[in-house]
């Protein structure tokens, strides 16, 4: 799953697997839910929303049920390679 970095109250980063109707939501204190069932065009709304942190409050926090998750950590190599790799690679 292809993460988005944001940095919108908790929030630090979010996703959406189409095929299985997952989104993951990753927050700064390392954890991580992941909620079940959620369409394309709620992906598509919170994505873009303007204030993601209260869409995330109003509409997914209040209204699914998430399975708490650690965030994986890049190792200390692949975070190094994305930090001086060249643009558009």
């Amino acid at each position: 799953m292809e993460m988005k970095k944001i940095n919108a109250g908790k929030l630090r980063a979010i996703g959406y697997e189409a095929r299985t109707r997952v989104l993951r939501v990753e927050f700064d204190d390392g954890t991580a839910l992941d909620y079940s069932n959620v369409g394309a065009e709620l992906w598509r709304r919170f994505a873009n929303a303007g204030a993601p942190w209260s869409f995330y409050r109003d509409n997914i926090e209040e209204e699914f049920a998430g399975q708490r998750s650690r965030v994986q950590e890049k190792s200390t190599r692949a975070a190094l390679e994305d930090l001086f790799k060249a643009p558009g690679d």
